[in-house]
């Protein structure tokens, strides 16, 4: 399949009691997809799938999939190791796994692409590699992403470069057939489309989903004046939402909005801000 449009990687809600709220996890599901997301990613990073346990990680899953069988969306499910894409041989309707670059070793290029090909090659889906090198400590240049594409099974990037860097404006010049390049850094999608990006995994299209595909739509038809007007202010709300480590400020805005019965998160999360949650509702 083609991997583009918004895609929303859902946050993980929990009730009053500490646990996980799977009711208010599929109205959220739901609402999203409502709002004109072309699909989910369950177990993402902005989930804290790291402080969820098996158990709570499995019903998660069954929510967010079925909720995807039953609107036709696309899920993409979080992965990171050999044995988690396997596992998704037990989990029909998944459509590709999100797998992040190694963080923390530095590898190197040769060791990154050595990696997805063992990832892609034990995987019953299409991968989509997540380069977050502000995270991971491991720069890729446009020549190793063209890499990354010519393994079979790897379908295409989140790429989220903390802007839009020199591998950026290369890899999108001049863009692999058939290669998905979707946007992971909220506040720069819009310029990242502007450049021919297909889409975007954005937690931020947790509100505003419906403003987020306008967007994706906008440049896509190549209405640049229209599509300027809408970047220009999702780019604040996504700033707004970030000013605290994700996805803190997101789970203090859905609370307010009354779709979450809590904002808490996990350790080493804390909740964000009062100060920071009442800046990001007042972009909406």
């Amino acid at each position: 399949m083609t991997f583009s449009g918004v895609y929303v990687p859902l946050i993980t809600p929990f009730d009053a009691d500490g646990s996980v709220a799977l009711d208010a996890l599929e109205v959220l599901a739901r609402e999203v997809l409502a709002g004109g997301a072309a699909g989910l990613v369950a177990l993402g990073t902005t989930g804290e799938p790291a402080s969820l346990s098996a158990d709570e990680q499995r019903a998660v899953l069954d929510v967010v999939t079925r909720v995807c069988r039953d609107g036709n969306a696309a899920l993409v499910v979080g992965a990171n190791s050999v044995e988690a894409l396997r596992a998704l041989r037990e989990r029909p309707g998944v459509d590709a796994a999100l797998s992040l670059v190694p963080p923390f070793l530095r590898p190197g290029e040769d060791g990154v692409v050595a990696y997805f090909e063992a990832l892609a090659a034990a995987s019953p889906v299409p991968v989509l590699v997540y380069h977050v090198p502000y995270r991971t400590g491991q720069p890729l240049s446009a020549a190793a992403l063209r890499r990354l594409d010519a393994i079979p099974g790897v379908a295409g990037v989140k790429l989220a470069a903390g802007g839009i860097d020199a591998a950026t404006v290369e890899l999108l010049a001049d863009p692999p057939a058939g290669f998905a390049v979707l946007g992971g850094d909220d506040a720069f999608v819009s310029p990242l489309l502007a450049l021919g990006a297909h889409g975007g995994i954005l937690a931020s299209a947790h509100v505003a989903t419906d403003r987020f595909a306008e967007l994706v739509r906008a440049w896509a038809a190549g209405d640049a004046v229209r599509a300027r007007a809408v970047g220009h202010a999702l780019a604040g709300l996504a700033l707004a939402l970030f000013a605290e480590p994700n996805p803190t400020v997101i789970k203090g805005v859905l609370h307010a909005q009354g779709r979450i019965p809590t904002a808490a998160v996990r350790l080493p999360l804390v909740p964000a801000a009062t100060h920071s949650v009442e800046a990001a509702l007042k972009h909406l």
